[in-house]
C-alpha cells in the first residue's frame, strides 16, 4: 500500500516538475514576462480634411424669383397619378390640389380623409412648408400616407411650386436672400493721395502733401553755391 502511494506521489511529483519546467522555457522563448514592440510602430490612417458641408445651393427665394411653371408641369406629371389639380376636380388617392397653396395644411380639399399625421400638423401650406413637403413628405409629417419620396433637386421643387400657384394662387413668396457685400479693408501705405507713413512719396505727392506755409523748392534754384553765403537783398 505504502509503495503505490510512493510510487503515485513520485509520478504526481515529477509531472508538476515537468509542468513548470515548460512553463518557464515557454515564457522564456516567448517573452511573455516583457512585451515587445514592432520595429516600426504602426500609425493612424488620416482621413481627407472636412472641407465644410456641401453647398446647399441659392435660397429659396432666389430659386422662387426664377422658377418656371412650364418646366413645373412637366414635374408634376409625375403627381397626377395620385392628384388632379383643375378646379372641381375629383380626390383620388390623393387629394385634389387646387388652391392648395396658402391652404391650411391637411384640411383644403373638402371630403378627402387625411392621415392624422397631416390633419394635426397645423399651418398653412407656405412655400417654405410646400419645400419641406415635396423634399422628403414623411419627414414633414412622421405617419403620412403619402408614399412619395420627394424631389431632392431644389429646382424642380420651385418649378412645381410655381405651377400649382397658377391653379388657385399662392402666398407672396419669399424675398431672395441678399447678396453678400465685400468688406472694404483699410488704407494701406501708398494708397490714396498726400504723402502715408512708411510709404515713399513721389514730387507731386510730397507737393500735394505740404501745407502752404512751407517753401517749395524753385525749379532754378543753383545747385552748387561752393561754399558761398548768399544773403537776399
Amino acid at each position: 500500500m505504502d509503495d503505490r502511494f510512493n510510487t503515485a506521489a513520485g509520478w504526481v511529483l515529477g509531472a508538476a516538475i515537468v509542468a513548470l519546467g515548460a512553463s518557464i522555457v515557454s515564457g522564456m522563448y516567448f517573452h511573455a514576462d516583457s512585451a515587445e514592440h514592432p520595429e516600426e510602430a504602426g500609425y493612424f490612417i488620416e482621413g481627407a480634411a472636412e472641407e465644410g458641408g456641401a453647398d446647399e445651393g441659392p435660397d429659396l427665394g432666389t430659386l422662387l424669383a426664377s422658377a418656371d411653371a412650364a418646366a413645373g408641369e412637366k414635374v408634376f406629371a409625375k403627381c397626377t397619378a395620385c392628384h388632379t389639380i383643375d378646379q372641381g376636380g375629383a380626390n383620388g388617392i390623393g387629394p385634389n390640389l387646387y388652391g392648395v397653396m396658402g391652404a391650411s395644411i391637411g384640411a383644403h380639399a373638402a371630403g378627402f380623409a387625411y392621415s392624422s399625421a397631416l390633419s394635426e400638423k397645423g399651418g398653412d401650406w407656405t412655400w417654405e412648408a410646400m419645400d419641406e413637403w415635396l423634399t422628403s413628405p414623411r419627414a414633414f409629417a412622421s405617419g403620412t400616407k403619402m408614399s412619395f419620396a420627394g424631389l431632392s433637386k431644389p429646382e424642380d421643387r420651385a418649378n412645381v411650386m410655381e405651377f400649382m400657384s397658377t391653379y388657385g394662387g399662392a402666398p407672396a413668396k419669399p424675398e431672395p436672400a441678399p447678396a453678400e457685400t465685400e468688406e472694404v479693408s483699410e488704407d494701406f501705405p501708398g494708397d490714396g493721395l498726400g504723402p502715408v507713413e512708411g510709404a515713399e512719396a513721389g514730387a507731386a505727392e510730397s507737393a500735394a502733401g505740404m501745407s502752404a506755409d512751407q517753401p517749395v523748392a524753385a525749379a532754378n534754384a543753383a545747385t552748387n553755391t561752393d561754399g558761398a553765403t548768399k544773403v537776399d537783398e
